[in-house]
C-alpha cells in the first residue's frame, strides 16, 4: 500500500499532461501512486499517460466518458490505496518536495489535511496566487479555519494532502458538477480535528492561453454560473450548520468574486436571463448580513444590490457606466459627531451608501520639467472612482519625502476649486473625472549638504484636506503616458534624477553615476545607445538586461572606446512579454554591475514586428525597456 495516492482527472490536455506527470514522477517522495482518470478526452491525452506508464509503474489509467470532473475525482478516490490522499489537476505542476513536506507534517502533528502556498502559471512564468497569499504568509500547525478564517479562501482542492480515514470518515464526495472542488474543501477544512497551514509553494496552477480553454475561463456561461451558483449555495449551507461564524467571512469574499461574476454575467444577458439563474442569485443574496455588504466597493455594492432586486435593465446600465469609468456617485457628509461619508445614487438605498472606508486618493502629474532651474510640475488629484464636488474648504499641499528617513521638502499649499476634465487612459481615449488641479515647484537648493550626501529616494506625495477629510497619496500616473521623464540635473558631484517608478510613482534619486547614456533612439528594429565609462576598466564591457519579474537575463556585446561605449539591442531578439507588462533593466557587466544613467530625455514607444516597447528610466534613473 502507497503512502500517497494522487488522482489526476483530465480532460482534453495532451499539451501539458506530461508535464505534470514528469513532476509527479520527480517528487522526494517517492511512495506513491499515480491514478489518472480521462474524462473522454477527444486528443491524445491518454496515449501521453500510457506512454509514462510504461516507464513507470505507479501510474494507472482510467477510462470514462465525458461525465465531469467531478465523477472523475470520485472513480480516482474509489481506485485510490494510500494511506493519504492528493489531487492534481492535468495541466498543472507540482514541486519536488510538496508531497514530502504535506506529508510529513501530518505524519508530525497528527491533523487531518494539511494545505500549502501556490504559485500560478503564465505562459513561463510563476507569480504568486492572489488567492492564497495571506492565507499563507505565515506556516501554522494544528490550526483550524475557525481559528484562521483566511483559510476561507482557500477552496480549491489541489494544494493539500487529505488523511484518507479523516476522507471517508467525513464522507466526502464530489457533485458531479463544475466547481464541484469549493464544497469538498470546505467541507473537509470545517470538518477537520487540526490543519497545517505550509507557507512553502506546493503547487503550480496553470493559467491557460487558448480560448475557452478552462471552466473559469467560461464563467459567464449560463450554466458555468449555474453549478458555481450550486456550489456557493451548497457551501453556504454547511458554514450556517457548521461553523456559523465563518458566514461572514465567506459572504465577504463571495461577493467579491463570485457574485461579480454573476453581475457581469446577469448584465450581459439582461432581460433574457433564464429565471432559475436569477433566482439562485438571490437566493445567496437572501442570506447576506449587512456587513458583509458594506465590506465590498460601493460600485460593486450597487450592482449586486440590483441584481438582489431582479432589476436586470439597470443593472446593465450601471455595469456599462462602471466599466466606462463613468459611475463617478458623489459623496456627502453625513453625521455631526462622528463624521461619515455616503455614495449618493438613486438606486442605492441608505443603508448600503456608506463610503467612508473607500475613499482614496488618486494623484497624477500632467506636466513635468526643469524651467528656470527649477523643477515644475502640475497634476491633478481626484477621491477615486467618486465626484467631490460637495467638499468645501478645499486645499491641495505637496511635497518631497525621503523614503528612509521621512525627512520633508515643502513644495506647495494651495487652496482649490473642484472641475471636471476629460483624463486620458492608458488604454486609449479619456474619461471624465471629477478631481483638482494642484502645480508646483521644486528649488535644488533646498537639498542641504547632509541631505545631498545620504543620496536617497525622495518620493513625490500629495494631500487633500476638506472639512473634515483628509487624504494622502503618492503622485503616479500611467507609464505609457506623458509627461516625459526630465532629464537629470547635477549639484555639487551629485546627480538629481526624476523618476517614475514601476507603478507609476513619481520622485526624486539622488545618485553618484559610473556610467552615463547621453544618447538614446530607435535605428530600424535596433534600440541604439551610446554614453560615457568612468572607469573602462581592463576587460570588455558586457550589457546584461534583467528581466523584474523573474530575474531572466539576456545579453548583449559593448563597444568600447576609450571612455566611450556603444551598444545595440535588436528588439526582436528580447525574449516575448511575460504577464501584463515585462519591464527590462539595462546593467553594464564590467567584473562589476553598473548600471547606466540615462542622461537622455528621449523616450521612444516603437512597434517591432507587432510588439510594442517603451524606453524609459527606472526607478533610479537607469535605462529600462518595458514591452506589453
Amino acid at each position: 500500500m502507497p503512502v500517497l495516492s494522487v488522482i489526476v482527472p483530465f480532460y482534453n490536455v495532451e499539451k501539458y499532461i506530461g508535464s505534470c506527470l514528469d513532476s509527479l514522477a520527480a517528487q522526494k517522495l517517492q511512495d506513491l501512486e499515480m491514478i489518472c482518470v480521462d474524462d473522454g478526452s477527444t486528443d491524445a491525452g491518454a496515449a501521453v499517460v500510457e506512454a509514462r506508464m510504461a516507464t513507470d509503474e505507479r501510474i494507472s489509467l482510467i477510462r470514462q466518458a465525458n461525465q465531469g470532473v467531478g465523477r472523475a475525482r470520485n472513480i480516482g478516490v474509489r481506485r485510490a490505496t494510500g494511506r493519504y490522499l492528493a489531487f492534481v489537476d492535468g495541466d498543472d505542476m507540482v514541486p519536488p518536495r510538496a508531497f514530502q513536506r504535506l506529508v510529513s507534517s501530518l505524519e508530525a502533528t497528527g491533523s487531518d489535511l494539511a494545505c500549502g502556498n501556490v504559485m500560478r502559471i503564465y505562459r513561463n512564468l510563476l507569480v504568486p496566487s492572489w488567492a492564497h497569499k495571506r492565507a499563507f504568509a505565515e506556516p501554522l500547525k494544528r490550526t483550524h479555519i475557525t481559528r484562521h478564517p483566511l483559510l476561507i479562501r482557500d477552496r480549491m482542492l489541489w494544494n493539500k494532502v487529505y488523511r484518507r480515514d479523516f476522507w471517508d470518515a467525513l464522507g466526502l464526495t464530489f457533485p458531479e458538477r463544475m466547481y464541484e472542488d469549493q464544497p469538498v474543501a470546505m467541507a473537509a477544512h470545517v470538518g477537520a480535528s487540526s490543519v497545517d497551514v505550509i507557507k512553502g509553494i506546493v503547487y503550480h496552477w496553470r493559467q491557460r492561453d487558448e480560448e475557452g480553454s478552462s471552466i473559469t475561463q467560461r464563467c459567464l456561461e449560463p450554466a458555468n454560473l449555474r453549478d458555481r451558483l450550486l456550489s456557493v449555495l451548497q457551501t453556504a449551507a454547511l458554514l450556517d450548520d457548521r461553523a456559523p461564524a465563518l458566514r461572514p467571512h465567506f459572504d465577504r469574499d463571495t461577493l467579491d468574486i463570485d457574485m461579480t461574476v454573476a453581475v457581469a454575467a446577469m448584465a450581459g444577458m439582461g432581460a433574457a436571463a433564464a429565471p432559475d439563474l436569477v433566482d439562485l442569485i438571490v437566493r445567496y443574496l437572501d442570506g447576506v448580513a449587512p456587513e458583509a455588504w458594506e465590506s465590498i466597493p460601493f460600485a460593486q455594492r450597487l450592482q449586486a444590490h440590483l441584481l438582489h432586486g431582479r432589476r436586470l435593465d439597470e443593472l446593465a446600465r450601471v455595469f456599462e457606466q462602471d466599466r466606462e469609468g463613468l459611475l463617478q456617485p458623489r459623496i456627502s457628509p453625513v453625521g455631526l459627531l462622528r463624521k461619515r461619508w455616503h455614495g449618493r445614487h438613486p438606486a442605492m438605498p441608505r443603508h448600503l451608501s456608506e463610503v467612508s472606508a473607500e475613499l482614496s486618493l488618486s494623484a497624477r502629474l500632467l506636466e513635468l520639467e526643469w524651467r528656470d532651474g527649477l523643477l515644475r510640475g502640475t497634476g491633478r488629484v481626484s477621491v477615486d472612482r467618486f465626484d467631490a464636488s460637495e467638499l468645501r474648504r478645499t486645499s491641495v499641499q505637496v511635497w518631497l519625502e525621503e523614503r528612509r528617513t521621512g525627512d520633508v521638502i515643502p513644495l506647495s499649499d494651495q487652496p482649490v476649486s473642484s472641475t471636471w476634465a476629460n483624463v486620458e487612459q492608458e488604454e486609449g481615449g479619456a474619461v471624465p473625472e471629477h478631481g483638482f488641479s494642484f502645480e508646483f515647484a521644486f528649488d535644488p537648493a533646498a537639498l542641504t549638504g547632509p541631505r545631498l550626501a545620504r543620496r536617497g529616494h525622495w518620493n513625490l506625495k500629495v494631500r487633500l484636506r476638506a472639512h473634515r477629510l483628509t487624504l494622502e497619496a503618492k503622485v503616479a500616473g500611467p507609464r505609457w503616458l506623458p509627461p516625459l521623464v526630465p532629464a537629470p540635473r547635477r549639484t555639487a558631484g551629485v546627480w538629481l534624477v526624476p523618476v517614475r517608478g514601476g507603478g507609476g510613482a513619481w520622485g526624486l534619486r539622488l545618485r553618484r553615476a559610473q556610467a552615463l547614456i547621453g544618447e538614446c533612439r530607435v535605428d530600424g528594429d535596433d534600440l541604439v545607445f551610446s554614453g560615457q565609462l568612468a572607469d573602462p576598466g581592463d576587460g570588455d564591457p558586457v550589457l546584461r538586461l534583467v528581466r523584474r519579474s523573474d530575474g531572466e537575463e539576456m545579453y548583449f556585446p559593448v563597444t568600447l572606446a576609450g571612455h566611450d561605449f556603444r551598444a545595440r539591442v535588436p528588439l526582436v531578439d528580447i525574449d516575448e512579454v511575460v504577464g501584463h507588462e515585462s519591464r527590462w533593466d539595462f546593467v553594464i557587466d564590467q567584473g562589476r554591475m553598473i548600471r547606466p544613467l540615462a542622461r537622455t530625455q528621449a523616450r521612444p514607444i516603437v512597434t517591432v514586428a507587432e510588439r510594442r516597447f517603451l524606453v524609459d528610466r527606472g526607478d533610479d534613473g537607469n535605462l529600462m525597456l518595458a514591452e506589453r
